[in-house]
Parts: C-alpha cells; structure tokens; sequence
C-alpha cells in the first residue's frame, strides 16, 4: 500500500488556521491536546512571538510554554524588566525593536502575544496581522477608538486566530451569568453597575505632566517605548509601571478594568453600542463640567452613564439598558437586600431586574443572586453555552485549527470601543455624547471626533 504524504509544520498550522471556525463542545479537553513537554511532536507546536515580554506580558509567555508553545523569538525595548523572560527562555532570539523581529524571524514564527503599554498594542498587533501571524493581545485591545475597529477589520480579513486578554470570558462565572439572565431569572434587566477600585490606587490619576528630563536607563530604549506617541522626556513618572494614568499612554481604570468587568453585561445582555454617553468628573472633591480641564492624566474619580437602546437578540426584543461605570473610590448604592455581613466586591459588575438583583465580581466571578430564593430557580437552568478549555488554551489550539476563541477581535474590539467611548467621555464631563457605533462616530460634539485616533510620529503606522 502506498503511504500518505508526510505533513509539515507549516502545511499542519495552515490548514489548522483555516479550520479554525468551529465552536467549543462542553467535552473536556485532553490533556495531550493542549500540549506540554513531552506531549505534543515538535511538528504540530505552536512558535510563538512575544511583544512585550516583562511583566504580564512574561506572564503571557510562561503560561503558553507550559501549554506547549515553542517560544522563538522575545521582544522587549527594556532589557531589565524582560531579563526573567529572557533567562527562562535562552534560546529564543531577542529584539527591542519588533518590526525588525518580524522582519527577520518571519518564517519561524506562527504566533505573536501583544503585552506592551496600551499606547503601542494596535501597532505591534496590525505589523503582526500583517505578517500572517495569529495574535494574542492583552487588554484593552487598542489606545483609541479608530485603531479598535481597523484592528478588528484587518483581522477578519485576514483570517488569522485572535484573542483579547480579558481572561474572565472563559470562565465558568462568566456562563452561568449569561445563563441565567437570559433564562429570566432576575427578570427584565435595564439597569447595570459596574465598578473598580483600580484608579489612583494602583498610579496616580489627576496630575500634571512631570517637569525635569533624568537620565533614560541604560537597559531602557526610551524612542521605541514611546512608539507611535509624540516625543517626550523620559520620566519615570511614566514607565515602567504608571503609564496607565496618563492619557497619551494608558486607558485609566475603565481602560484596565473595563474589559475584565463590563465584558460580561454586553455579553449577557447583547448590548452591542451604546447611543449616548456622559460622564462626571472629580478633581479635588469637585465635579467639573465643560473641556476646561487637565487631561494629561486621568480624573481622580469618574461617573461614565452608557444608553444602550432596545435591540434584538435570538429573534427575542430587549429593552433598552443604562450601565453606569464608577471609579475611584465611587461605588453604586449596596442593595437594600443584602444582609449586614454581605457587600459588594471591590471590582464588579451589579444587574438590577424586574424580579431581583444579582452580582458579581470582575474577571468572571461566580454571580450571587438577591435574594437567594431565586438560586432554586437557577439550578434548574441548563447549560446553552459551551465551556472552555481555559482562556490561553483556546488560543493555542484555535492557532492548531482546534475549536475558537471566545474574546476574538470580532467580540473584543467591540467591547474595546464601548470602554473608549466611556475615556472620551471624559473630556467634555457633563455632556451627553450622541454616538453613532456603525460609522464610529460623535453626532453632537464634532470637534470630539479628532480624539478618536492620534497623529503617529513619523515610522509608525497601521498600515
């Protein structure tokens, strides 16, 4: 008998991308399937590209090679804050600069993970795309609002296997939530509070652009940190670990916690794009209104009010739904239901219904019903949602043409936009925005509108 051809790597991984559009089944999968040393032939495992490679982003990395990803290739523009990534993985080749390693490594490479400061996330994830490479990328999934929905253009087009990296939507939480809403349980949900305790905890939120220009660490290319950005003075104030609160870099607290808590309400509810959107802000202990304002930072703390309007979902019409985010240190009113030893979580999300009221902490947390008579209620509903390997699993063996991802850019580039919409707010406090999602788009303020992309420095495109 004549024997079959012998499948290469390549030829495996091409085929698996373009098979990569079926869904999760609720059976567990295999151990031996997801990989590990020793488990899978070096033939059908995934090479993988890190941009970004210290701190989460060498969290991204170490979780993937313990999944069986062959890690080829590291990038990281400072050499002392990837050192732990770079010694765990010595014979991967190292960059700082990751055009130049996608130039070179092409060939070598099947995958990339996107874990940089938020400002350089589109760049780095689009010259991947561009590359044919799948993508994974931390969140939130672009810096602004144009670069979210280019991004989640060019990948479709391109077909590549994506994920975002708001890990709760793999989650067991995360089912149960979207299970139980729709089955009716609380009953009609128009209102929904969410919430985070991140701003001004974490880095400082409400200040002004730090004076003076110290020497840039030696470890440290300061010119391919600030990428795309218009050129500054290196200050630590900025990097390595507060970025977040400035706007030229970073998202703030909704930017950071967003994806991880908003996620699930426009899942559950299929919100899709909100019409309108207003916020309130405080600096020292007083709400401002109008443009007036510093936003070199990010406020001390926010009220962010989203209107989604009525829509349809399954052939069944939704009512129209108010979601209001809070942040430093604001928190929704606690239901009157709780007892006195029950509170919210620091991070999460409350829905409020027609027959009661549930919640839940961010990154998928188990939802608690109020008042608990209606668990009863909830036991009996069935499973409609299929369950996941594991966040990082579904990414790997999406990339081998194994099942899908849940948060690919085709779900989290919209939820990305949602959660920008809720940042550009915060530059006109006190004004509603009339918002058009299909044509991404402010009706009502035009001159909001230059805030939904940034002019990049010359080298840097999305193209």
């Amino acid at each position: 008998m004549p024997t079959a051809p012998r499948t290469n790597r390549r030829t495996f991984l091409g085929r698996a991308a373009a098979a990569s559009t079926s869904a999760w089944s609720f059976t567990i999968v295999p151990r031996h399937v997801l990989g590990g040393q020793g488990n899978v032939p070096p033939s059908e495992r995934v090479n993988v590209a890190g941009i970004g490679v210290g701190g989460m982003g060498g969290g991204d990395i170490g979780t993937l090679a313990k999944l069986g990803a062959n890690i080829v290739s590291l990038c990281d523009v400072d050499d002392e804050r990837a050192a732990g990534t770079f010694n765990t993985h010595p014979k991967a080749t190292r960059y700082k600069d990751f055009r130049v390693m996608l130039d070179k490594e092409a060939k070598h490479i099947d995958a990339c993970t996107v874990s940089t400061p938020d400002h350089t996330h589109a760049v780095a994830a689009m010259a991947a795309i561009g590359a044919g490479k799948h993508v994974y990328v931390q969140k939130p999934l672009t810096h602004t609002l144009r670069e979210a929905r280019t991004l989640t253009e060019a990948a479709r087009k391109a077909g590549v296997v994506t994920q975002m990296g708001n890990q709760g939507h793999a989650t067991e939480g995360a089912r149960l939530t979207n299970e139980w809403l729709q089955a009716g349980i609380i009953g009609e949900v128009r209102e929904v509070h969410v919430w985070s305790d991140r701003a001004g905890r974490l880095w400082k939120q409400g200040i002004h652009r730090p004076e003076g220009s110290p020497p840039i660490p030696a470890t440290l290319d300061w010119n391919l940190w600030l990428g795309p950005v218009a050129e500054r003075s290196y200050h630590p104030a900025y990097c390595p670990h507060s970025w977040r609160g400035w706007v030229d870099f970073g998202t703030g607290a909704l930017g950071d916690m967003g994806c991880h808590i908003i996620d699930h309400p426009m899942w559950a509810l299929s919100l899709g794009s909100p019409s309108r959107v207003e916020s309130r802000i405080t600096l020292d202990g007083a709400y401002l209104e109008g443009n007036a304002r510093n936003f070199d930072s990010f406020p001390i703390a926010a009220i962010v009010t989203y209107d989604f309007p009525t829509r349809e979902s399954n052939g069944k019409p939704l009512p129209p739904v108010r979601m209001t985010w809070y942040e430093g240190g604001l928190m929704p009113p606690t239901p009157a239901e709780l007892g006195p030893m029950e509170k919210l979580p620091d991070n999460g999300v409350l829905y409020v219904g027609s027959k009661g009221k549930m919640y839940h902490s961010s990154h998928g947390g188990m939802p608690t019903l109020v008042p608990a008579n209606l668990t009863d209620a909830a036991k009996a509903v069935a499973p409609s949602i299929p369950r996941s390997p594991g966040h990082y699993e579904e990414w790997l063996l999406a990339c081998k043409g194994q099942g899908k991802t849940m948060s690919n850019f085709d779900v989290s580039g919209p939820l990305t936009e949602t959660v920008l919409l809720g940042v550009l707010a915060m530059r006109v406090p006190g004004e509603r925005i009339e918002w058009d999602g299909p044509n991404l788009h402010v009706k009502n303020i035009s001159d909001l509108n230059r805030h939904l992309h940034i002019d990049y420095r010359p080298g840097w495109s999305l193209g």
